[in-house]
């Protein structure tokens, strides 16, 4: 079943090389004739396919649409037929010669035009083909997995047919293999679609009456649950790059235009064109990966460190390096002068207390008095003021007096000692029990 798919591809790309296509001539419209022309080197008679794409706009979804299959006459190189077709809605063209079919190009889907005539079709009665195939399983088509193509044989006259068709890409005639009869199901053969996921793809059906006689069916080529490629090479129909055949035409309502000039002779070049636009992509998401990395160590290389404000940032090579700066050293808190000076006086022992501190006197407070030479070797690093020795009715007193023109002097502080009172005193509880009556016997 491959090896005959892959024949019929073959063939119809080998019809390519022949290298001509097609164009409206005039716009689509609503009951109005559609021309067509050929250009370039094909094989006559040529022919065209009509085919309905999307939805109907008519009330209720109305489908007043058929396939359309005209045949050039003679050896002419030009058609104009009516196309009875509503306003808004769409189709997908399809050319072909006496080489194979799609050999012209496929259009986009084209949109029909309003006019002033709509009395071409009904627009309260469906048509309906003259059969009808149906695929399993049902409504999908999936890359490189074999579905069945299923008919009525009592509807069909004649050989049957069936073709692939890609809105804007490469259009191939699907070979009909062994038919076999299954139970429910009529006659039909299977098919393993060559085409790669994500393709839309249209399948139509046909017999002895025409191409289209049977409908079309629309559908998304699925990859499946277990993707599978294996069917799948250079010369699989897909979606073609650059302008689609067909020239210039409307593609919606508003009348918006293709880019007009698509040739079905650059169908053989797409694949490769494909690849290295892919390779290009890639090779730029290289690029872009790459310059995150670099971003990315620079960013962590310049983490936050610490700042010297002396010496400056070693990286910074560029700017003047700063002046030496003297060193930095500690100095002592100067003080406020005192409200009052302070006096010492001596206990028997010996021993002198301060008096007249802002403070307080060392002497109103019981055990914390110091000796002046241990007071004066604690401040030993500090000025002070001079201290001398006075007499007075209660005995010597140590004094102390400003020195004249003393710039800077810091106020006397106190010291005090205090002793450790040791452990409080506790009072004693007494704590009064009930009687036990241990000596209350029971009397005979």
């Amino acid at each position: 079943m491959l090896a005959t798919s892959a024949l019929a591809f073959s063939v119809s790309l080998a019809a390519v090389v022949s290298g001509f296509s097609f164009t409206f001539t005039s716009q689509p419209q609503q009951c109005a004739n559609l021309s067509i022309s050929i250009s370039g080197a094909g094989t006559p008679p040529y022919s065209v396919l009509i085919i309905p794409y999307g939805p109907s706009p008519l009330p209720n979804n109305v489908e007043a649409r058929t396939i359309v299959h005209e045949q050039f006459p003679d050896n002419s190189s030009s058609v104009s037929f009516q196309l009875k077709y509503p306003s808004t809605s769409q189709f997908v063209a399809v050319v072909s010669d006496s080489s194979g079919f799609g050999t012209g190009g496929t259009s986009v889907a084209a949109t029909v035009m309003s006019s002033s005539d709509n009395s071409c079709y009904s627009a309260t009665a469906n048509v309906s083909p003259d059969f009808t195939f149906n695929i399993d399983p049902p409504n999908q088509v999936v890359q490189c997995s074999p579905s069945r193509l299923w008919w009525d044989p009592s509807q069909v006259q004649g050989n049957i047919t069936f073709q692939g068709v890609i809105p804007g890409g490469q259009s191939f005639a699907i070979p009909v293999g062994k038919q076999s009869q299954v139970a429910n199901e009529g006659t039909g053969f299977n098919w393993t679609a060559s085409v790669r996921a994500g393709t839309t793809l249209i399948l139509v059906a046909g017999d002895g009456r025409g191409r289209g006689t049977g409908g079309s069916g629309l559908y998304n080529v699925a990859a499946g649950l277990y993707p599978d490629s294996s069917c799948l090479s250079n010369t699989s129909p897909s979606s073609t790059a650059g302008p689609p055949a067909g020239g210039s035409y409307p593609t919606d309502a508003s009348g918006d235009q293709t880019p007009g000039g698509g040739s079905h002779r650059f169908v053989v070049a797409s694949s490769y064109t494909s690849r290295g636009v892919v390779g290009g992509l890639a090779f730029a998401a290289i690029l872009i990966v790459a310059g995150f990395y670099i971003i990315k160590r620079r960013s962590s290389s310049n983490k936050e460190r610490p700042v010297d404000l002396l010496h400056g940032d070693p990286d910074d090579t560029n700017q003047a390096l700063a002046p030496d700066l003297p060193e930095y050293r500690p100095e002592p808190f100067l003080a406020t002068e005192p409200t009052e000076a302070s006096t010492y006086r001596s206990d028997e022992a010996g021993r002198f207390s301060a008096a007249g501190s802002r403070y307080g006197g060392l002497s109103d407070r019981p055990g914390s008095t110091i000796s002046l030479s241990g007071m004066q070797s604690a401040r030993s690093g500090t000025p002070d003021r001079d201290t001398r020795i006075v007499s007075g009715p209660s005995g010597s007193m140590a004094t102390s007096s400003r020195k004249a023109a003393q710039p800077r002097q810091l106020r006397p502080v106190n010291i005090i000692q205090h002793e450790d009172a040791g452990l409080p005193e506790v009072e004693s509880e007494t704590i009064e029990l009930p009687p036990a009556y241990t000596n209350i016997r029971k009397t005979t």
